[in-house]
């Protein structure tokens, strides 16, 4: 496993608080507009090179490496797959990963809360994609999964480069999540529901939290109406196999996209 920091911002002072505020706003404005262009491109770059990068988001704990080792257990060996993970610190995501016999690369932000294209750009890089993942000729892989940092804020907002962009949500998480941090569920292509099984757990102790999913897919599909859903649980399988088979004929299509 490879694993690398990205250096934080310093901030520095400036005489007079309106221009240290309009500075501040400036340089604010300047690193978005950098990395949605630097995103753009290198999306623009896999597409051409028919690899498709798929974005999973969620919260600490909504269930997103568990889903994603076992979505990497249902691939054809025939699909070459690849996984960036993003964490503030550790290697725990991406042990797992090449622990399960896949190849895996960490980031560790160090404080940062999303990644951004810079970041994976320069995991694909790592991974053999060429300088800022951005390179020419055939592609050492045909899929890769980035692990975003837990967050259904900031990794809402950040675009990474990614073709496809994953939002999950877990039943413990609560169905109110929609319209609390609506933009994670307007800007994403699907949503994974996932512990579909924790209502099941819970009232085996005691009186489960209620989680209406009719009630979150109406909201999403208020948002979105051209998200796709499903519903999973990594403890029983439900929803796995079918999950597992839309992301591989979307990376099909890309293969056979001219």
């Amino acid at each position: 496993m490879r694993a690398f920091g990205r250096h934080g911002l310093q901030d520095q002072q400036h005489g007079g608080a309106m221009s240290c505020v309009s500075r501040i706003i400036d340089v604010k404005e300047s690193l978005w507009k950098d990395n949605e262009e630097r995103a753009a491109r290198l999306r623009n770059s896999l597409r051409s090179r028919r690899v498709l990068m798929v974005d999973l988001m969620g919260s600490p704990g909504s269930g997103k490496t568990s889903l994603l080792l076992e979505t990497l257990r249902r691939l054809p060996a025939s699909l070459r797959a690849a996984v960036v993970e993003g964490d503030l610190d550790s290697t725990v995501d991406a042990e797992a990963v090449e622990k399960a016999g896949w190849t895996a690369v960490q980031v560790r932000t160090g404080g940062f809360c999303h990644l951004d294209a810079a970041m994976v750009g320069s995991a694909l890089e790592t991974l053999g994609f060429g300088s800022g993942g951005m390179g020419t000729g055939e592609p050492p892989f045909d899929l890769v999964f980035v692990e975003n940092i837990g967050n259904l804020v900031c990794t809402a907002q950040s675009d990474v480069g990614a073709s496809l962009r994953v939002a999950h949500l877990s039943r413990p998480e609560g169905d109110d999540k929609p319209l609390k941090y609506p933009v994670m569920f307007r800007t994403s292509d699907i949503l994974v529901l996932t512990k579909a099984d924790y209502d099941e757990v819970l009232t085996a102790g005691g009186p489960a939290a209620p989680f209406d999913a009719g009630a979150v897919r109406e909201r999403c599909r208020f948002l979105n109406p051209a998200l796709r859903i499903f519903e999973t649980s990594c403890r029983t399988g439900t929803g796995l196999d079918e999950w597992a088979a839309c992301l591989i004929d979307e990376t099909r299509g890309y293969r056979r996209s001219p």
